[in-house]
């Protein structure tokens, strides 16, 4: 949706162009997800400095000389640290931010240390692989994904991770949840097959090369509505959309729907959703009457 917005709003006609940026901007999202993941493997690395530096002073106290190594020795760190998958794809793609940028992680590491999810979990010596695992959950949903200064510094590392920051750090939340203690923690892909890769791609060009096309599909079906009035980007959804039902036989019907409905409620304006739902459900009978929408497989679900 965004790509097909910036060639209208550069008058462009490069599609190639704006393929390649979209296609970029996506595996680009690895490289986020790699950095909060990594957050946490670094976090634990300058806390076990400070522990080291603690306990060597001249005039260290029993309790420095002697930690609580909890934090450190948490499970769920211990897997992240020890995962041979997470350490390939960091090397992989040159993911260093943390160590040309420690002062983020020892804010991070700072504000835990200050936070009661901290006390409570330190005031015992030994815990549970569920207790471990439950707080780096909430360390990270409550204190890492939502820190301020942590977002400014992806924002302006990369701008079009400004959408992705959520969708990231909600994908991490869910993987540390299903861990295990028996897990090796494996690394997640962007794209579930090549079949899900190659949709990027055909639906950006099916939707652009087909423009004109598409619009004459819905163009007649707006009586109150002034066809230069609506929105672009209501446009461009509707365009999509209807992209999908005709063109994706392996898409249901059901699911274009709503994740173009939840699409129109995060960019577009407080009626879109409305107005591009009534729109798809008069299209939708239309289609079927005229036995325009020929779907396959996973797209005969109706739910």
């Amino acid at each position: 949706m965004q790509s097909i917005y910036a060639l209208h709003q550069k008058n462009s006609d490069d599609i190639e162009k704006e393929e390649k940026f979209l296609l970029h901007s996506i595996d680009a999202i690895q490289d986020l997800y790699l950095i909060m993941l990594s957050s946490l493997v670094e976090i634990r690395k300058k806390e076990i400095q400070f522990l080291e530096t603690s306990s060597k002073k001249y005039l260290a106290t029993p309790e420095e000389k002697n930690p609580n190594r909890k934090f450190v020795n948490n499970a769920v760190l211990m897997q992240l640290e020890d995962s041979n998958s997470l350490s390939i794809a960091l090397e992989k793609r040159k993911i260093n931010n943390w160590t040309l940028n420690d002062t983020y992680i020892l804010i991070l590491l700072n504000e835990i240390k200050q936070n009661q999810l901290y006390q409570k979990y330190m005031v015992s010596k030994k815990s549970t692989y569920q207790e471990d695992k439950d707080f780096i959950v909430d360390v990270f949903s409550e204190l890492i994904a939502p820190n301020e200064k942590l977002y400014d510094y992806l924002e302006d590392y990369k701008l079009t991770w400004v959408d992705d920051i959520p969708v990231v750090n909600t994908q991490i939340q869910k993987q540390l949840k299903q861990l295990t203690e028996k897990d090796e923690f494996k690394v997640g892909k962007i794209y579930k097959d090549q079949e899900d890769q190659e949709f990027v791609s055909l639906l950006f060009k099916k939707t652009v090369l087909n423009e004109v096309e598409l619009a004459k599909e819905y163009i007649d079906k707006t009586p109150n509505w002034d066809a230069e009035r609506i929105a672009e980007l209501d446009t461009i959804i509707l365009k999509m959309a209807i992209c999908e039902f005709l063109k994706f036989p392996s898409i249901p019907v059901k699911v274009t729907i709503n994740e173009y409905l939840e699409i129109a409620k995060e960019y577009s304006t407080p009626k879109s959703s409305i107005f591009i739902n009534g729109i798809l459900d008069n299209l939708i009978k239309e289609f079927q009457n005229e036995n325009k929408i020929k779907k396959t497989g996973r797209g005969l679900i109706q739910n």
